[in-house]
């Protein structure tokens, strides 16, 4: 009788207690956006002892793939990406980091692994030693990516402009997943748009500095960027449809020195999440429209400057390969799969790996919070207050059962798609 898929991964489960010891180094170790040299030579390493991937590295950055040829069949790509965020760790873990470097403009930061990146890069390693285990049960071809550089939205497409298709076969199938804020060992997926669109700007405004006690004869671009940070909450409260999803948000606001200065210039970071791509034209035209006409009232010297930081596509999974890996999740994980988990506004670069070859894609989301937390902030009704997420200095991935989870979806994934008939 032919074994389900479950079964399998149930009967030849690898042993993940040196996989817990490989994430907590990856974790105490952690290295910023196109800094992920010892990341990435750590992950060749433990791939390279499994006698098994034909290893392509330095792509895009410190991006490389493993290639598994297994015979005739389709060609599944596996994703993960390793880089870390500029966050002081407070989780009080005994290997939490302490690292630091310096960012891209020179300036030393603390880093951490805030966004679960370590967690993504271990569960890949150990399923792409499980596939190696059960090769007989499956033909194919096997990719299993590392990327670089996904914190600010350009890993997928450097690795993809250095090369990677030139040494890599062009996958029929492109799968990730990420860890967030759900129940540890819970799996969640949807078919359409699961993540939204991401687009940063650093907008720099223009005044005309001189002394705090005469500002009659300056233009304050402090007032000026106040103005625009108002005016900028208006455009989804006011301009898109409330049925449409949209947020814009400002980050940052930097002018002046001291107190009793008033600036030359001032600069703001906008971020805004869209799904729709005419949203994200509109919410963009806004944008200018806003600033510019601010600049105008206030007498500005000079026009202000846009430069576009980041820029993450919609994350929209195929629903034909989504349809068939949701039966292969609901019969694996049971009542702790959802086929129709919430659309987040999160964004992410992973989708470039497959939609700039035409190729379809498909992500879902691995809940790595305790038990024992996520059930007593629920109980509580204080789910959102009390249960620290993506990109928080407490943001602490349970490692079990999260890491189960996270290598058996890999696993199914590329099973439902090259298992042997």
């Amino acid at each position: 009788m032919e074994q389900s898929l479950s079964n399998i991964l149930t009967t030849t489960a690898v042993d993940l207690t040196p996989y817990e010891a490989l994430y907590k180094h990856f974790h105490s170790h952690p290295e910023l956006s196109r800094q992920e040299k010892l990341t990435s030579e750590t992950a060749i390493s433990h791939l390279s002892r499994l006698n098994a991937f034909e290893i392509h590295s330095r792509i895009g950055g410190y991006g490389f793939a493993g290639v598994l040829r297994n015979g005739p069949g389709k060609t599944v790509l596996l994703r993960a990406d390793m880089d870390a965020l500029p966050v002081k760790e407070l989780t009080g873990l005994t290997y939490a980091s302490t690292m630091s470097a310096h960012d891209s403009d020179g300036i030393e930061k603390p880093v951490m692994h805030a966004c679960g990146h370590d967690m993504h890069i271990t569960c890949l390693l150990a399923a792409a030693e499980t596939l190696v285990n059960i090769k007989a049960e499956w033909t194919g071809t096997l990719i299993v990516l590392f990327q670089p550089d996904e914190e600010r939205g350009g890993g997928a497409q450097a690795m993809v402009d250095d090369g990677l298709y030139t040494k890599v076969p062009i996958p029929d199938y492109v799968f990730g997943q990420h860890v967030m804020r759900m129940r540890a060992g819970t799996i969640g997926s949807r078919v359409g748009t699961i993540m939204a669109a991401a687009d940063s700007l650093k907008v720099t405004l223009y005044g005309r500095g001189g002394h705090g006690s005469m500002p009659h004869q300056t233009i304050d671009p402090v007032i000026l960027a106040a103005n625009v940070v108002l005016r900028l909450q208006n455009i989804v409260s006011r301009e898109i449809d409330p049925s449409d999803l949209a947020v814009v948000t400002v980050g940052s606001l930097q002018a002046g020195q001291t107190e009793n200065i008033i600036a030359e210039s001032a600069e703001i970071g906008v971020d805004f999440r869209s799904v729709k791509p005419e949203t994200r034209e509109k919410i963009l035209s806004s944008i200018h429209r806003i600033v510019e006409a601010e600049c105008m009232a206030s007498g500005s010297p000079k026009p202000p400057q846009f430069r576009q930081t980041r820029r993450f596509p919609p994350t929209d999974n195929d629903r034909n390969i989504t349809e068939q890996l949701a039966l292969s999740f609901k019969e694996h994980f049971k009542d702790n799969f959802d086929a129709d988990t919430p659309r987040t506004n999160v964004s992410e670069d992973f989708s470039t790996l497959g939609t700039s070859q035409s190729r379809p894609c498909s992500f879902w989301f691995i809940g790595g919070i305790d038990h024992g937390l996520w059930d007593a902030a629920e109980r509580d009704g204080r789910l959102l207050e009390d249960v620290p997420g993506n990109h928080s200095a407490h943001f602490a991935p349970a490692v079990q059962p999260t890491m189960r989870a996270g290598v058996d979806a890999l696993c199914l994934a590329a099973l439902t798609f090259l298992k042997k008939s």
